[in-house]
């Protein structure tokens, strides 16, 4: 069971950096949307091989 809410929280956190993502690349900060693309991408990654 730990492991699913784990798995769960860390695919929470990578939708919430896509959001990130969306917001930053509105405001033209290409920068900052890329690391936080890049967080988002390994948050999901990782939520989705942990379950």
């Amino acid at each position: 069971m730990t492991e699913n809410t784990i798995a769960i929280a860390l695919v929470f956190v990578g939708l919430f950096l896509i959001g990130g993502v969306i917001s930053l690349a509105k405001q033209g900060l290409k920068i900052g949307a890329a690391i936080c693309g890049v967080g988002a991408v390994l948050a999901v990654t990782a939520g989705v091989l942990w379950w």
